[in-house]
C-alpha cells in the first residue's frame, strides 16, 4: 500500500510540475513571446510572469526586441559603365511588432538580407564606378528607404545600412591607381607652372616698379636740375642788373663821362690790335684817325638824345 500511494504522490507531483512548466513562463526584458491557443494566437507575452492555460496555450514565437545586425554576404554588381564590383555590408533592424513579424512572413532575416542584395545590385548599377566610393551614403539611405517600406507589413524596422568593401576586379584597381597617379603627376605640374607664372610675373611687377622708381628719380633730378640753372640764371640777371646799377650810379656821378669815354678808348685801341693780330687782311674805318670822334660817338648813347 505505502508504495502504491508514493508511486500516486510521484505521478501527481510530476503532474503537477508539468502543469506548472506549462502555465507559468517568464518572459526576459527587451523579449516578447507570441501565444497561441488550441493554434490561433491569443496574445503577446512582453517581459515579466505570466500564467497560460495548460495544454491549450502554446508559446510559438520568441523575438528578441534588440536592435539586431544582419552580415549581408558579399554579391558582385554591375556599376552604370558596366563594371563589375564586389559589395557587401551590414543591416541593422528591430522588431516593433512582435504579431506581424510572426506572422507576416516566414523568415524575416533571409528575407530583408535577399532584399536588401536586389536593393543594393539596383543602386549600384545607376551610378560610374569612379562614383561608388564617394556615393556610400547616398546609396545606403536609398537602401534603408526602399528596405522599409517593404518591411513595414512585417513589423520590423530596418534602422541603418552600412556598406562594408567595395572591390573592383584587379585590373579596374591598376587602372584605377594609374589614374589617381596621372592625376596627382597633374597637379604637381599645374602647381610648378603657376609658381613658375607667379615667379615672372613679380620679376616682371619688380622690373616695372625699378623702371618707374627710375623715370620718377630723372624727373625729380631734371626738375632739381632745371630749378637750380633758373636760380643761377636769376641769380646772374640780378647780379648783371645790380652791376648795371652801378655802373648808371657811377656814369651818373661827377666824372663819370670822362672815365667812360677813357675806357671806351683804350678797349677800341685794344680791339683794332687784337684785330690786325688776327689776320693779314681787314678793313678799316674811314675816320680811323678820328679816335675822339668815335668815342664821342660811343658815349653819346650815355649822355642820352640832344634836345
Amino acid at each position: 500500500m505505502l508504495s502504491t500511494a508514493l508511486v500516486v504522490a510521484i505521478l501527481v507531483a510530476g503532474l503537477v510540475l508539468v502543469v506548472v512548466v506549462k502555465t507559468a513562463t517568464v518572459v526576459p526584458q527587451q523579449s516578447a513571446f507570441v501565444v497561441e491557443r488550441l493554434g490561433r494566437f491569443t496574445a503577446t507575452l512582453e517581459a515579466g510572469f505570466h500564467v497560460l492555460l495548460p495544454f491549450i496555450d502554446t508559446i510559438r514565437y520568441r523575438h528578441t526586441l534588440k536592435e539586431q545586425a544582419i552580415d549581408i554576404a558579399e554579391q558582385i554588381c554591375i556599376t552604370r559603365d558596366n563594371v563589375q564590383v564586389g559589395v557587401d555590408g551590414v543591416l541593422y533592424l528591430k522588431v516593433l511588432d512582435p504579431q506581424r513579424a510572426s506572422y507576416g512572413i516566414s523568415d524575416y532575416h533571409f528575407a530583408i538580407a535577399q532584399l536588401a542584395q536586389t536593393t543594393l545590385r539596383s543602386e549600384i548599377g545607376k551610378i560610374e564606378l569612379d562614383r561608388t566610393f564617394e556615393e556610400r551614403s547616398h546609396i545606403n539611405a536609398q537602401v534603408v528607404s526602399e528596405l522599409d517600406k517593404a518591411t513595414a507589413p512585417w513589423g520590423v524596422k530596418v534602422l541603418r545600412y552600412e556598406i562594408k568593401n567595395i572591390t573592383p576586379p584587379q585590373d579596374i584597381l591598376a587602372a584605377m591607381e594609374k589614374q589617381m597617379r596621372a592625376e596627382r603627376e597633374k597637379r604637381a605640374v599645374i602647381l610648378s607652372s603657376e609658381g613658375e607664372r607667379d615667379a615672372a610675373v613679380n620679376v616682371a611687377d619688380g622690373k616695372k616698379q625699378q623702371v618707374i622708381k627710375a623715370s620718377e628719380a630723372n624727373r625729380q633730378q631734371q626738375m632739381n636740375e632745371a630749378e637750380g640753372q633758373a636760380a643761377a640764371i636769376l641769380a646772374v640777371a640780378e647780379a648783371t642788373a645790380e652791376g648795371l646799377r652801378k655802373v648808371g650810379q657811377a656814369i651818373a656821378a661827377p666824372g663819370g663821362i670822362e672815365a667812360v669815354q677813357l675806357r671806351v678808348a683804350e678797349q677800341y685801341v685794344e680791339q683794332l690790335g687784337n684785330l690786325a693780330k688776327s689776320g693779314n687782311t681787314f678793313v678799316l674805318p674811314a675816320n680811323l684817325s678820328d679816335v675822339g670822334s668815335m668815342v664821342a660817338l660811343a658815349t653819346s648813347v650815355l649822355r642820352g638824345p640832344t634836345k
